[in-house]
């Protein structure tokens, strides 16, 4: 103790105060296993699912005991970028407006980004996301066309080697009675899968007429949901929940799609107003996919499947007893859980999730499907994803996400592809 000296007490005084100062830090940026210190996000697509999916980010973080700071936003229009800046108290100079504003937020310091602009530019925006190293929400659908559905995957594959997670807007598969439903058909309540109808039957959502002055581009970036360019038409945009679920529950994707439809009543873009798919799964297993948005009608969103023990009609299984484990999910509403999966995959130890081919796949049955339509032709899976020769395998309808960004956009007609003829849709 005599050789003790007082500048020895000050030196271990020091490292003890650092020791506990280190251990405070460490103890509180992990809560679970999951890192807790503050989450930087970033927002492409400020329009009203953007800012849902935002919000429902932010109670995400609530829920984890993390908080949160929206430090970009991007958007095509100005007054959607000032939308969101108002509703969540955003300083200005992180609002950025255009068809290139989206790389503002890719290259800011954002951990997390959302994606939520028509399906049209989500390929492209995807990969500048997984370039620049972000964990990324991408909404559902992932692609118009068979080309960025297939970039899509590919992307997943390049974010798998960067350790990124990728989740998607199918919030079906984060929903705690359809994740029964799933355990009890696989255990066996059914037995096997041989037939079922998917359906989404409502009414066009909204309209944006065209109004005096206004670009091309803007006209059809306002209305978006109406063109197939942008959107992929609704059994893309909205019917792909009920053919994700139907790929989810069989286990694989369809082998063969005949379908067909026509419009009847939409008063703006070229879209169809109903759709009817057989979808050959193989094995003897179809799936009649229907969807109509047609307003003065019968309504039915849901998915029913027949099995040979046995039946689902939407979460409600009847068949055979079986035991499964309850289902408990911290987020509650199921649009909340797929951000608390996003944060604790991209914040925990181990294999980030990546869902980025199973979306993909869902968005190319509903591309599948309309494709059929549209041509009245039998269309393949292989179709769409390995044979070359096919003249569906390289369709990618224009104009794209890079025409946008060039200032390169046409006006297609606003009238619906006739089945039999030639495809009326511009493709590279």
């Amino acid at each position: 103790m005599n050789n003790f000296t007082r500048r020895d007490f000050v030196k271990a005084a020091a490292l003890s105060a650092a020791a506990v100062s280190t251990f405070n830090i460490l103890g509180a940026q992990t809560v679970n296993g999951i890192g807790t210190q503050k989450i930087k996000l970033g927002l492409i697509g400020c329009g009203g699912r953007g800012k849902g999916a935002a919000g429902q980010f932010l109670q995400a973080c609530k829920i984890l005991g993390i908080e949160v700071e929206i430090v970009a936003v991007a958007d095509v229009f100005q007054d959607r970028v000032q939308a969101a800046l108002s509703q969540f108290n955003i300083d200005a100079l992180r609002g950025h407006s255009g068809y290139q504003a989206y790389q503002k937020v890719t290259q800011s310091d954002a951990e997390f980004v959302i994606m939520a602009t028509p399906p049209n530019f989500r390929p492209r925006h995807l990969e500048a996301c997984v370039e620049a190293g972000k964990h990324c929400f991408i909404e559902k659908p992932v692609a118009v066309d068979p080309v960025g559905a297939r970039k899509v995957i590919e992307l997943g594959e390049i974010a798998k080697t960067k350790g990124l997670t990728i989740v998607a807007g199918t919030q079906r598969r984060y929903d705690a009675k359809y994740q029964t439903a799933k355990a009890k058909i696989d255990a066996g309540a059914i037995g096997e899968i041989v037939g079922g109808v998917v359906s989404w039957n409502g009414q066009v959502p909204w309209i944006s007429l065209r109004k005096p002055g206004q670009s091309d581009a803007h006209y059809l970036t306002r209305n978006w949901l109406n063109f197939t360019e942008l959107s992929g038409d609704h059994i893309v945009e909205q019917h792909v929940h009920q053919l994700d679920v139907a790929n989810w529950f069989i286990g694989r994707t369809p082998v063969s799609f005949n379908g067909m439809g026509g419009r009847a009543r939409r008063e703006t873009g070229n879209q169809f107003d109903f759709f009817s798919v057989d979808m050959d799964y193989g094995d003897g297993v179809h799936i009649h996919s229907q969807c109509r948005q047609i307003a003065g009608c019968y309504n039915r969103i849901g998915e029913s499947f027949r099995g040979t023990e046995g039946e689902t009609i939407g979460t409600k299984v009847m068949g055979n007893d079986v035991s499964v484990p309850t289902i408990e999910l911290e987020g509650g509403a199921s649009m909340i859980q797929e951000h608390v999966e996003l944060i604790k995959s991209a914040r925990g130890s181990g294999t980030p999730l990546n869902c980025a081919q199973a979306v993909a796949e869902a968005t190319l049955t509903a591309i599948g499907g309309r494709i059929s339509a549209y041509t009245g032709q039998l269309v393949r899976w292989v179709d769409l994803t390995v044979n070359e020769k096919s003249p569906f395998y390289s369709m990618q309808l224009t104009p794209n996400s890079i025409d946008f960004e060039h200032g390169e956009v046409f006006m297609p007609a606003e009238a619906p592809a006739i089945p039999g003829k030639a495809i009326q849709f511009r493709v590279r």
